[in-house]
Order: C-alpha cells, then sequence, then structure tokens
C-alpha cells in the first residue's frame, strides 16, 4: 500500500491542477469573463447578506478594539510574510518581520499592540503570489475566486499553495482556535476596511469591471514592493488583499 500523500503534494497538485484548468480554458479573458461573472453575481449575493452588514456594523467598533483586531491578524499572519521574504531573498524585509513577530507577541501582548511599529520597523505584506511575481511569473489570465472575488491564475496558485502549508504545522486545539479568530478577524476587519473602495466603485456602470481592474492594479503594485524590497510602510496601504478587502494569506 502507497502512502497517503502529504498535506503539501495535495497542495501541490490542486494548484497544478487549477493552473492547467484555467491555462487551457481560458484562452482569453473574454472566453472566461461568464464564468467570473456569474462566481461575481453569487460573491454579491454573500455580500450582500452577510459580509457588508456585519463589516458596516464592526465600523462603528471603537478604534482601538479596530486596530488590536487588525495587529492581532497581522502578527499571526508574520511567519507567512516571512517566509515569503526569505523566498525572495529580501533578507533586510526578513529580519524586519521577525524582529516585528518577536516585539508584537511578547511586549505587544500576542500583537494586540503593534509596538514594533512605534520602534522602527513597520509592516509590510507578502504572500506567495506576489512571490511568484517577484521571481518573474506573470499574473495569467482574470480568476474570480468565490468569496476574495478578482484575482489571476499566479494568485489563486499561490492561495491553495498557502492553504495546503498550513496544515504541516502544529494542529493542536489552541493553534486551532487561535487561527479561527485570525480568520474571522482578518475577514471582518479586512471587508470594513474595503468598505469605502467598494461604496465608491459600486456606483460605476460596470462594478464587477470596476472591481477587477481595480484589484489587478493594485497587486501589480504590490508586486513592484516585493522586488524593490524596501523596508517601509506601504505608500498605499492593502495592496496585500483581495479585491473584496479579505486578507490573502
Amino acid at each position: 500500500m502507497q502512502p497517503a500523500p502529504t498535506p503539501f503534494k495535495r497542495a501541490a497538485a490542486a494548484a497544478s491542477i487549477l493552473a492547467l484548468t484555467l491555462g487551457t480554458t481560458a484562452c482569453s479573458n473574454a472566453r472566461n469573463e461568464p464564468v467570473n461573472r456569474g462566481i461575481f453575481a453569487f460573491n454579491q449575493g454573500l455580500d450582500h447578506v452577510i459580509l457588508r452588514p456585519v463589516a458596516r456594523g464592526y465600523s462603528h467598533a471603537p478604534v482601538p478594539v479596530k486596530h488590536g483586531v487588525r495587529n492581532f491578524v497581522r502578527n499571526m499572519q508574520e511567519p507567512v510574510v516571512f517566509a515569503n521574504d526569505v523566498l525572495q531573498a529580501n533578507f533586510l524585509r526578513s529580519l524586519n518581520t521577525v524582529g516585528r513577530f518577536a516585539v508584537n507577541s511578547t511586549v505587544g501582548i500576542a500583537g494586540i499592540f503593534d509596538v514594533a511599529r512605534h520602534w522602527g520597523m513597520p509592516y509590510h505584506g507578502a504572500d506567495l503570489g506576489q512571490t511568484f511575481g517577484v521571481w518573474g511569473m506573470g499574473p495569467g489570465h482574470t480568476v474570480e475566486l468565490p468569496l476574495f472575488g478578482s484575482s489571476n491564475v499566479r494568485d489563486a496558485v499561490g492561495r491553495i499553495l498557502t492553504i495546503g502549508l498550513d496544515h504541516l504545522g502544529d494542529n493542536s486545539d489552541t493553534v486551532q482556535t487561535l487561527e479561527t479568530v485570525q480568520a474571522v478577524g482578518g475577514i471582518v476587519d479586512g471587508r470594513a476596511s474595503a468598505l469605502p473602495l467598494t461604496d465608491q466603485l459600486s456606483q460605476s456602470p460596470d462594478y464587477y469591471a470596476a472591481l477587477r481592474d481595480n484589484a489587478a492594479t493594485r497587486r501589480a503594485r504590490f508586486v513592484e514592493e516585493g522586488k524593490d524590497g524596501a523596508v517601509r510602510q506601504p505608500t498605499k496601504p492593502g495592496d496585500d488583499r483581495a479585491a473584496s478587502g479579505l486578507p490573502m494569506n
């Protein structure tokens, strides 16, 4: 009997299937657009019924509470950011990420307070989609992801691999609870942060196209930040998030 495939192998296989499927069926964005718009309609229904009302309610929470949630979520993401910093050979950024995680996990009380930022270590995001872009991989065709919205083949493959690799670590009850809090907090806080943008873009004649183009621009800028490798606060934060405002990691 052959051993069961590891989570990494399953993720790699899923990513390969996704890339091959999209690469063969989506010969052009125009041909793939009806499918994308269908998923977009589903996303909008989910957003109107659940995500947007919750996000609007959360947006009225006290500012310190919102900052605490955002800081905690970012701190939980730092190991993934560090791994991508190293893969991109951004060693100054990787040292900055290690320093942030060490300081905020301790002095910052599990990351609730971003003490590291006040000590000269600004936050930056990084994910596998960015890493692939730094390596020279193009974005590929537009892909509308359930829940996360407009993306591309490169970033979609990166997301699948990240999800697969997440299961290789500690799966204790404590870690799973923290990851659940991170996921819920990231979704609510991210959607709330994106409300001004989506409210503005929703006034466009074609909301789908407006979100798609905005997401493509932000992700292209995010890849350029990775190539630059500078340790500084992003001039336009949020480029590491999905079109819907949800975290990519």
